[in-house]
């Protein structure tokens, strides 16, 4: 299990930096007449766009896993239904207009009524899916679990593109690097002097010294990564190195917390992993459940850490 993980780990960090590098690459990038058109008049691609290519393109696959989950759990379930809905909530995220309301249809207003919207159409739609064999049995939580799809794989991830929109691809990097920290600290210092269970009718082997040495490494991870951020060339991004350890511990914690989550879900369906795709890593899921529950809380830790972040040198 450690040798594949060994492997995969490091491939689909490579093959992520690289994407990073070109995602931001893109923001120097100027447009011919042509594509300024199909991008409404902008001289530039709109900042995350290779990101939000790359959570489209996962996004089906974490659905597919998340369907099982849901099958396995006694709940109907279709895959296509719940890709679409996930993908859906990643295209939302990525398209709603944050400007200010100058006209109607434009501004914040806008932009709730836009994903209140798709809710509510996934839904409804949802609901008349699951209900077209005539039978009501399970409808209501059929319906359900794909607007929690929608939520946990579309709009939860959506927030690091929310991110992407203010600040450099790198900041996501460092935001994941950071949350992944803890997992690595937390598994060694739990092999290491590991003793008194935290959760062992949830997860057997996660011990509260784990934790603090996840949480401990995520610290030094953030605040390394903080300090490496003088090197980027715009000014709001450079973060202080003490942000950037408040940061890793909020990181870390609740990326833990994501894992947990998901181990409910996985335990409440009987399984050990989502799937087998990724060698020693699981499915898409077991690599995706910190990440996801953490880009909410990056988003608003740096919309507060940053009040201005014009103003940031």
């Amino acid at each position: 299990m450690l040798k594949y993980r060994l492997i995969t780990g490091p491939i689909l960090i490579i093959l992520f930096l690289l994407l990073v590098w070109a995602d931001d690459h893109l923001d120097r990038v100027q447009l011919n007449e042509f594509f300024q058109s199909l991008f409404l008049g902008k001289e530039n691609p709109p900042r995350g766009l290779l990101l939000f290519v790359l959570a489209l393109a996962v996004a089906p696959l974490a659905a597919k896993e998340l369907s099982a989950i849901f099958r396995a759990s006694g709940i109907a379930s279709r895959t296509w239904i719940t890709s679409v809905a996930a993908m859906l909530g990643l295209i939302l995220s990525y398209s709603i207009p944050t400007q200010t309301a100058t006209s109607p249809g434009t501004g914040t207003t806008a932009s709730i009524a836009i994903l209140s919207t798709g809710i509510i159409i996934v839904f409804l739609f949802s609901l008349i899916t699951f209900s077209r064999q005539q039978n009501v049995q399970g409808v209501v939580a059929a319906a359900g679990a794909v607007v929690f799809a929608m939520v946990y794989l579309g709009l939860m991830l959506g927030f690091f593109l929310a991110l992407r929109r203010d600040h450099s691809a790198w900041l996501i990097v460092g935001v994941i690097f950071t949350t992944k920290a803890c997992d690595t600290g937390a598994y060694f210092t739990g092999r290491l002097i590991g003793k008194h269970k935290m959760i062992p009718w949830l997860s057997p082997g996660k011990t509260w010294e784990g934790l603090a040495g996840g949480l401990i490494t995520s610290a030094l991870v953030g605040m390394g990564l903080a300090m490496a951020s003088s090197w980027l060339t715009e000014p709001y991004d450079h973060i202080p190195w003490w942000i950037g350890i408040i940061g890793g511990i909020i990181f870390g914690a609740f990326g833990q917390l994501g894992d947990l989550i998901m181990s409910l879900f996985k335990r409440d369906a009987g399984i050990k992993d989502s799937s087998t795709i990724l060698p020693g890593l699981g499915g898409i899921l077991d690599v995706l459940d910190s990440p996801l529950l953490v880009a909410p809380i990056a988003y608003w830790f740096f919309e507060v850490a940053l009040i201005d972040p014009g103003s940031i040198v």
